[in-house]
């Protein structure tokens, strides 16, 4: 008897078709009615760092050299007030073998995948993630399968996601590409189904335990330099999982009290799943259309519970513009000779700015930099930007609208960030786990599960579910 293929039959079955594809039962770290052992998935499913850098030293994954950018130092300098200006440092991930930070994340899953006996592996990505399941899994001996949403209805590609569709090719990897909309998600599941191969998802614990030895190195490379450890680490934020991972890897190198800062290119306004708005923005990641509704409801991944839970661990969010970025990326490659980004330089542009609120004697690091290619450069997004209509000129980025205008800064002073709010988040993400588990009166479980997820304490959680109107 042949299965029910419609829509509405294949998401009836997606967490079956998950279980399956995953390897992980899900059900054993449930305890209330919101309330699950996060950390008691991360230890029983994840690996210790040792076995993770073992693993990644198998292929070619990690120890990535910190570099200072002395000479973006000078220039935060030159615009700060008189004794600030910190000492940049830069994590190059581009090292890696497919070119970024995710070679990490692909790194342990890939492993998995391998250990348990799956043939191939799938991953729904139209980011650098694709190009690292596909390196992995070619190195492995294993098949690949990359989903990625590309075009609009119009069949017009991003030129960046295609860059990256061309990178999984080159690798050996099959890449399906789809218009932008629901049937992302159903053809992963329907492939996932079909042939029986590993999900490579970003949001298992595999990938996040991949992610903790970058805080690690850094941590250790910091201390090898400066004899001390960092004061702030400034983290591209989307999905979640590279704060989560990188924090967690801090922590487990005895950071305790360095600052976990995530930045995202500021999209507001556009949305992410619309086909007018899916080409009108110049980063396919690391925005605020990934960042602020994976902090306020991380489980609305593809695995049931989300392993990367940034609301943990942030102390501090904050935006900048996309001409903010596309002109620290073009400093980067003319004062330092790197040619890096643009999307891996979000945290740099954030940094340069953070630096200048810093005293000179601390010590401030961008977590990590990515390869650049034909469709990934600064030149690339900003001629498809003024195809689409875009108007693209110098002055203040204040002025930035992001889906109309964006505005490149005509004099480092001008690159600023804009705080985000985390009570807000933290509020948001409260009033969605009510919502989305339908829940009426809270158990002391639950509320002590919020308070570790929102980095807060059971007080503030009792507090916002009194503005909820919510029992406990």
């Amino acid at each position: 008897m042949s299965r029910d293929m419609s829509y509405d039959a294949v998401m009836k079955r997606k967490n079956e078709i998950m279980k399956k594809a995953v390897g992980i039962d899900y059900q054993i770290f449930e305890s209330g009615s919101i309330a699950f052992d996060y950390e008691r998935m991360m230890q029983e499913v994840g690996y210790t760092i040792d076995e993770v850098r073992k693993i990644q030293a198998e292929t070619g994954v990690g120890n990535t050299p910190l570099l200072e950018l002395k000479n973006l130092t000078k220039l935060a300098r030159k615009v700060a007030p008189p004794g600030k200006g910190a000492r940049i440092f830069i994590k190059d991930e581009a090292c890696n073998p497919s070119g970024s930070f995710k070679d990490r994340r692909a790194s342990v899953s890939v492993y998995r995948a391998q250990k348990l006996g799956y043939k191939g592996v799938i991953a729904a990505t139209s980011g650098n993630y694709g190009a690292a399941v596909a390196s992995q899994a070619a190195m492995r001996g294993l098949n690949c399968i990359v989903v990625q949403e590309v075009f609009d209805s119009r069949g017009r590609g991003q030129p960046e996601i295609l860059e990256k569709g061309r990178k999984c090719e080159a690798f050996g990897a099959e890449v399906i590409q789809l218009t932008v909309g629901p049937e992302l998600f159903y053809t992963f599941l329907c492939l996932l189904e079909e042939t029986g191969y590993f999900n490579a998802s970003l949001y298992t614990p595999f990938a996040i335990a991949g992610i903790e030895t970058l805080g690690y190195e850094l941590a250790e490379q910091v201390r090898a330099i400066a004899g001390r450890d960092p004061d702030a680490v400034v983290i591209t934020h989307a999905g979640g999982g590279n704060v989560t991972g990188t924090a967690r890897g801090l922590l487990k190198a005895g950071c305790q009290n360095t600052k976990i800062i995530g930045a995202s290119v500021d999209l507001s306004g556009l949305h992410m799943a619309s086909d007018r708005d899916f080409n009108r923005k110049s980063f396919t990641t690391g925005h605020t259309g990934f960042g602020v509704p994976f902090a306020t409801w991380p489980d609305r991944a593809d695995v049931p519970r989300n392993a990367a839970r940034p609301l943990r661990y942030l102390d501090r969010y904050v935006t900048v513009s996309q001409g903010e970025v596309f002109y620290i990326t073009e400093a980067l490659a003319q004062l330092e000779g790197l040619e890096r980004g643009p999307a891996g330089n979000t945290s740099l542009a954030a940094a340069f700015a953070i630096a200048q609120e810093m005293d000179e004697d601390q010590i401030l690091v961008v977590q990590e930099t990515e390869y650049t290619g034909a469709g990934k450069l600064p030149s690339a997004q900003l001629t498809f930007a003024k195809e689409m209509g875009i108007e693209v000129r110098r002055g203040d980025p204040a002025d930035d609208k992001p889906g109309e205008r964006i505005i490149i800064p005509e004099h480092p002073s001008q690159i600023r960030v804009k705080e985000i709010d985390l009570n807000v988040l933290r509020k948001s993400y409260i009033s969605n786990c009510i919502e989305n588990y339908k829940v009426e009166k809270l158990t002391e479980e639950d509320i002590k599960f919020l308070a570790e997820d929102t980095k807060t304490d059971e007080e503030y959680v009792k507090g916002v579910l009194d503005e909820l109107g919510v029992k406990f």
